[in-house]
């Protein structure tokens, strides 16, 4: 059924009830709910991340406990390694697998000029661009990023802040381990030895975030309390005390 313009549809979350996956001797624990913003999964490499991922996108399934979606009637999934989403020859061609126009798209990946380039012929950098940009570009109800800032350089990974920043709709969970660059976001949440904690919403959950980058964990040392999780923030915090 279709609603009227001015009338909100039912509001878009995912609830994790008691989840257990086990493999071998890793075991994943966790509940919590992902509503809509932007949610940064932090952890060291191995705490599994990638697994959550592949938990709420569907693609695994829990032994125990429920993973449920609420009005969420579109999700992506963009896997660490983006060559394993292509599926054509040419990367004018990838892009209209998206249903999205080349130029606008490749404009907005700085790839200008490559549309009759294989796309494995993009470094792995590119390739993470361009799939990313189109991800965002479709705007799905849930998002959901594994890795979104690994392969890419410091200005790639500001740009990409930029354009996970600029969602301003639906669910958005970014699984990284990340201490550089990051986003500002929503609500915070950790992942150690397969156990997903909630810290809660941005900033009060800042102080509570063991895996916080080193630039946080000094405006915390300083008395200083950031907005945000980004670099900018924290030396807004920092100027502000010392103003």
């Amino acid at each position: 059924m279709l609603l009227p313009d001015d009338v909100e549809g039912p509001p878009v979350k995912v609830e994790l009830e008691d989840v257990l996956f086990s493999r071998g001797r890793f075991a994943l624990r966790g509940g919590g709910t992902f509503d809509e913003g932007i949610h940064l999964v932090s952890g060291p490499v191995g705490s599994g991340k990638s697994t959550l991922a592949l938990l709420l996108a569907e693609l695994l399934r829990p032994e125990s406990g429920t993973v449920r979606r609420h009005g969420v009637s579109s999700a992506l999934l963009a896997l660490q390694f983006s060559e394993y989403h292509i599926t054509h020859s040419t990367v004018a061609e990838e892009v209209e697998s998206w249903r999205l126009e080349p130029d606008d798209l490749l404009a907005r990946a700085d790839l200008a000029g490559r549309a009759d380039d294989d796309p494995f012929h993009l470094s792995r950098g590119e390739l993470k661009r361009l799939t990313l940009a189109c991800m965002i570009a479709r705007s799905p109800d849930l998002l959901m990023l594994d890795e979104p800032f690994s392969s890419l350089d410091c200005a790639a990974k500001r740009k990409a802040c930029r354009m996970i920043e600029e969602r301003d709709e639906g669910i958005t969970i970014l699984f990284s381990h990340e201490r550089a660059v990051l986003p500002q976001v929503d609500a915070i949440w950790e992942m150690e030895g397969g156990t997903l904690k909630a810290l809660g919403r941005v900033p009060e959950a800042i102080p509570r975030w063991r895996h916080a980058p080193p630039y946080l964990k000094y405006a915390l040392e300083q008395g200083a309390g950031p907005e945000n999780i980004r670099l900018s923030d924290a030396r807004e915090a920092i100027c502000r005390i010392r103003g």
